[in-house]
């Protein structure tokens, strides 16, 4: 499990990949697995690192998802429990064939 974990809500599609796209262009953070919906056009994404990394990106994810759409939510996990990462989406093996 990473230092942190961040997560960020939107609604709509095209808010949270400009938010996350963002994240990951801020800082050394690692996307933790897809993105998900949770129904009602809220979407969500999780990424990883340490804790300043993953405050850095949220922040400029957050801002940028903002442009494109309405934040719901953006959270920052410091030093996470060891068995939360049983209740997050888990990162596709690569090369998984679709």
């Amino acid at each position: 499990m990473a230092n942190a974990l961040g997560l960020l809500e939107t609604k709509g599609m095209i808010a949270l990949v400009c938010g996350t796209d963002a994240m990951l262009k801020a800082a050394n953070v690692q996307l933790k697995g897809p993105a998900k919906s949770v129904g009602s056009a809220l979407m969500s994404v999780v990424v990883e690192g340490d804790v300043a990394a993953v405050k850095a990106a949220l922040d400029a994810g957050a801002q940028a998802a903002a442009e494109m759409g309405e934040v719901v939510s953006a959270h920052v996990i410091a030093r996470p429990h060891g068995e939360l990462g049983e209740a997050l989406p888990a990162k596709p093996k690569t090369g998984a064939k679709r």
